[in-house]
C-alpha cells in the first residue's frame, strides 16, 4: 500500500512514523513518504500519485483548499470546511477526499480534559478561520457537550465562518478552552491574550519547533502532537478498510 504525505513544508513532519507505524502495527505492507509539493501544484500531484498506483494522501499546508478543489468526491467533514486532509483512491472510483482534522481536534480537547466523556456545557474558543480551524469547529460544535465560539484578527471572516457554521463569535468572556489553528508566530489581541492566559487549557494546532504560542504566551499549553496521531489514525483507517476491501492487504 503506497501511502504519502503532500505539502510544503513536509520536512518537519511526524506524520511518516506515525504512519508507518501503523502499517507495522496493522501488519500491512506498504511505504509512506513525505513529497514537497508546493502551493498551486496540488491537482496535477494527485494526478500523478493515482496513476503511480497510490492508495491515499494525507494534505497539509498550503494544499488543503487545492485538494478540495481537486476531488470528485468530498465527505461531509471536508464539505463543511471546505479542506481535505486525506486522499483515498478507490479501486477503478472517484478520488474521494475527506478531512480528519476536526476528528484530531476533539481527541486532543477530549484528552486535555483527562475525560472521555465530557459534561455538557465545556466552552471552547477556536482561534481562527483557515482550512483546520473550520474542521475543527465543525466537529466540535456537533459533538454536543461544548459551546464554540469563534476569534479571527479580521472580525469579518470569523462572522462570516460563523454565519455559515452557525456558531457565535466570541464576545470576551471566559472559556474552558481554547483551540488555536493560528500559524506560527501568529498575532492576537491583548483580549485574546488575557483569555489564554486565564483558560485551563490551550491547544496549538502545531506541533514541536512550529508550536510558538506557548512562549508568546509564557504559559504551558498542549502542543498539536495528539490532534496530529488521532487524525494520522484516522486516514489510515481509511486507507486500510479500502485496501482490504480491494484484496491488497498483506
Amino acid at each position: 500500500m503506497k501511502l504519502a504525505l503532500i505539502g510544503d513544508p513536509v520536512e518537519h513532519s511526524a506524520s511518516p512514523r506515525l504512519q508507518r507505524a501503523f502499517l507495522d502495527e496493522a501488519q500491512m505492507l506498504g511505504t509512506y513518504e513525505a513529497i514537497r509539493v508546493p502551493a498551486g501544484g496540488c491537482a496535477a500531484a494527485i494526478d500523478r500519485l493515482r496513476d503511480e498506483g497510490y492508495r491515499g494522501l494525507n494534505v497539509t499546508t498550503p494544499l488543503k483548499e487545492e485538494a478540495f478543489a481537486a476531488c470528485e468526491h468530498v465527505d461531509e467533514i471536508a464539505r463543511r470546511a471546505a479542506s481535505v486532509n486525506t486522499i483515498v483512491f478507490e479501486d477503478d472510483g472517484p478520488t474521494l477526499g475527506c478531512n480528519t482534522d476536526g476528528v484530531g481536534a476533539l481527541a486532543a480537547l477530549a484528552a486535555g480534559l483527562h475525560k472521555r466523556e465530557v459534561p455538557h456545557g465545556i466552552d471552547v474558543l477556536i482561534l481562527g478561520v483557515g482550512p483546520t480551524a473550520r474542521a475543527a469547529a465543525y466537529v466540535l460544535s456537533r459533538a454536543g457537550w461544548a459551546r464554540v465560539t469563534l476569534w479571527n484578527r479580521t472580525a469579518h471572516a470569523a462572522q462570516a465562518l460563523g454565519e455559515h457554521l452557525a456558531l457565535e463569535v466570541w464576545n470576551g468572556q471566559p472559556v474552558d478552552a481554547v483551540f488555536s489553528a493560528l500559524p506560527p508566530n501568529a498575532e492576537i489581541d491583548a483580549a485574546v491574550r488575557e483569555a489564554l492566559l486565564a483558560a485551563p487549557l490551550v491547544i496549538d494546532a502545531n506541533y514541536g519547533p512550529r508550536a510558538t504560542l506557548g512562549a508568546h504566551l509564557g504559559r504551558q499549553i498542549t502542543d498539536g502532537f495528539t490532534m496530529l496521531e488521532a487524525s494520522a489514525r484516522a486516514s489510515f483507517d481509511l486507507w486500510a478498510e479500502v485496501e482490504r476491501l480491494s484484496g491488497g492487504a498483506s
